[in-house]
């Protein structure tokens, strides 16, 4: 099959063409910032080239080279042999509009709440520039206290995790981004290592995949760090402790912002006194909830 695409493929469009067909012959698995095998077949094709992906319309007609088609037909093959995907095997991510390094040492950006950061989580914190501190908690990459550093900029960013190699990651990604000065990286088990230090702002992705689905993963996401997707056996684990321990890490007015999956059953039964504001995404108006530092427990 791959002599008989060597002496076939001449164009971007072919190239294109031949991957969307060999993905979705092996029923690949995606969800890693792309939705189906024409989504991840334009990332891996146009981005190996380094093409811009908005502008794939230009380049559709380009020839290839002998030695661009081979390192294609090599990636196109990887992606189905390995099932790994196509964000790791170029080492690059993109969320909303971000470019991000990642490897299997971190997950691979794909959170909700850099929506709402996009558009500054208005109307809930109606002055970006009275924002001064930032906690992210569960910091993988570092892609939302990057992009918190932007959208609020006079504000100083925390971001923790309790995995060193995604803190290798995420400081990559801090340095490329050139925000060391106001993103400060710290190994931590939540808020252990900041205990006493107050934010205006919480924001976290945790993990929240309950422990029957992570049985059940499709390879894809076998490759991501176990420790940054499992989430107990209702997937509310870190979430529940998160929620009782935000209080005491909050300025009076400060605002908590976690992503919780399909938890929401799971954490209105164990919170069920507690008002939460369910924010509107792309993926529905149940997945991240804000909550104000005055009606957590205390």
């Amino acid at each position: 099959m791959t002599i008989d695409a060597k002496a076939n493929l001449r164009t971007v469009r072919d190239a294109l063409r031949f991957a969307v067909t060999r993905f979705n012959e092996a029923d690949l698995a995606f969800g890693h910032g792309q939705v189906d095998a024409f989504d991840e077949a334009s990332f891996l094709v146009m981005r190996a080239l380094s093409l811009p992906l908005e502008r794939m319309d230009i380049f559709l007609d380009a020839f290839l080279t002998m030695g661009e088609i081979n390192s294609l037909l090599q990636l196109i093959e990887r992606r189905i042999k390995s099932r790994m995907p196509a964000a790791y095997l170029l080492n690059e991510c993109w969320l909303q509009g971000y470019r991000f390094y990642v490897d299997t040492r971190c997950i691979i950006p794909r959170s909700f709440i850099a929506e709402l950061l996009k558009n500054e989580l208005q109307p809930w914190i109606p002055d970006p520039n009275s924002v001064r501190r930032v906690l992210d908690l569960c910091t993988g990459s570092g892609c939302l206290a990057i992009m918190a550093a932007n959208v609020f900029p006079d504000a100083e960013v925390d971001a923790i995790d309790v995995s060193l190699d995604a803190l290798a990651v995420a400081t990559r990604n801090i340095e490329e981004y050139g925000l060391r000065t106001r993103v400060r990286l710290l190994s931590s088990n939540l808020f252990e290592a900041v205990e006493g230090r107050l934010y205006d702002l919480i924001l976290c992705n945790p993990p929240y995949v309950t422990d029957a689905s992570m049985d059940q993963l499709p390879p894809e996401y076998q490759h991501e760090p176990r420790v940054a997707l499992a989430g107990g056996a209702d997937g509310m684990d870190l979430v529940r402790r998160i929620v009782r321990e935000a209080h005491s890490q909050l300025e009076p007015g400060g605002t908590l912002v976690l992503e919780i999956g399909d938890g929401r059953s799971a954490i209105e039964r164990s919170f069920p006194e507690l008002p939460l504001t369910w924010l509107t995404t792309s993926a529905g108006d149940d997945v991240v909830f804000l909550a104000h530092r005055e009606d957590l427990p205390a």
